[in-house]
């Protein structure tokens, strides 16, 4: 068997220590070196050739960010991200998610040992995940990223009159890779375009950033749903990062739902009880997305979206940064259509006209 060679790279000894102890024990990860900044790791990254990095947003001698900057630019590789849970830590690591990090582990604020011990099986799935998964060179993040065209305005037109009638909801579900995903998709849609509701795998800490970069990638108002939020076209609703979130009938309106239940599928929120609730209040009014995740949460609701008439849409594997949930609702038969990242809206588009 050959061992995903990791590279440990992290200002704390005491961390360093901790991750060595918990990737050694997996028995298919080598820790191969550690770095204490990023001018050791550059030269341990050339000297080890390590197959994923694990990197400390905050360090001496240069920034998290400005390594990775440098990194993805001249040697794209998979990064997981150390971040603490805080306001200012979720706004770098979103930023770091933007320059192409795959994914992070949230580090505890106090009782670090402990904590990081506590989630050893998920630190070391992520790293299992990044060692699969597709990395591009920073200029091809940024190109993705960038506005597509735009919708033409008789679409845009009919779109605005049909929703007056029909109230339709795109149910949106994403995890690994997902923050930016979600933004390049909504950075395609209209102002006129229908309510999005929108579960991502993400700790409460960063809701309300995410929220916010979603907020600034779009014409549309995004936010952070609120119980008995009223849904209303045109605006984002986002789950937040410790309760699930639900679709309801208010009459002849939809509202959101928020709910304080145990985790579903080892996640809260849970894409599958976002799924279910739309499956059962919205119906064939919805149009279901699955994005980019690892796992397989919300593929067996997507299919109870499916039977109840609505029609789903899932991220191709080729422009995927982990190909779990889309796929798994793919092998269920829950997919009408399979398309790339940047073709998603369009069809949105062309689903609710």
């Amino acid at each position: 068997m050959t061992k995903i060679k990791l590279l440990i790279v992290d200002d704390s000894a005491l961390i360093r220590q901790m991750l060595t102890q918990i990737f050694n024990e997996a028995g298919d990860i080598e820790v191969v070196g550690t770095a204490s900044d990023p001018i050791i790791a550059r030269e341990k990254i050339k000297a080890l050739n390590p197959d994923v990095l694990t990197l400390d947003v905050e360090m001496p001698r240069m920034d998290g960010l400005t390594f990775l900057r440098n990194l993805m630019r001249l040697r794209p590789m998979p990064v997981v991200m150390i971040s603490t849970l805080t306001e200012k830590g979720a706004e770098v690591t979103l930023d770091a998610l933007a320059l192409g990090a795959v994914d992070f582990v949230a580090k505890p604020k106090v009782d670090v040992s402990h904590g990081l011990r506590a989630y050893a099986d998920e630190i070391i799935g992520k790293i299992r995940m990044a060692a699969q998964a597709k990395v591009k060179a920073l200029e091809t993040n940024r190109a993705n990223v960038s506005p597509l065209s735009s919708v033409n305005e008789n679409a845009a037109a009919a779109m605005k009159k049909h929703f007056k009638t029909t109230h339709k909801i795109v149910a949106l579900g994403s995890s690994t890779g997902g923050t930016e995903a979600v933004k390049q998709l909504v950075k395609n849609l209209p102002r006129t375009a229908p309510a999005i509701v929108i579960t991502q795998h993400l700790p409460l800490a960063f809701s309300a950033s995410f929220a916010k970069h979603v907020d600034e990638a779009s014409e549309m108002t995004a936010c952070v749903a609120s119980d008995g939020q009223l849904i209303l076209p045109g605006h984002i609703y986002i789950a937040p990062g410790d309760q699930h979130l639900m679709v309801v009938r208010d009459g002849a309106r939809y509202a959101c739902r928020l709910d304080d239940g145990p985790p579903v599928n080892r996640h809260k929120p849970s894409v599958d009880v976002l799924f279910r609730s739309v499956a059962e209040n919205v119906g064939s009014n919805a149009v279901g997305v699955m994005l980019t995740g690892m796992g397989a949460d919300g593929a067996r609701a997507m299919l109870e979206m499916r039977e109840a008439g609505a029609v789903n849409i899932v991220q191709d594997e080729a422009s995927s940064v982990v190909w779990g949930m889309p796929g798994e609702a793919y092998k269920l038969g829950a997919a009408h259509h399979v398309l790339s990242l940047e073709k998603i809206a369009e069809k949105i588009l062309a689903l609710v006209n």
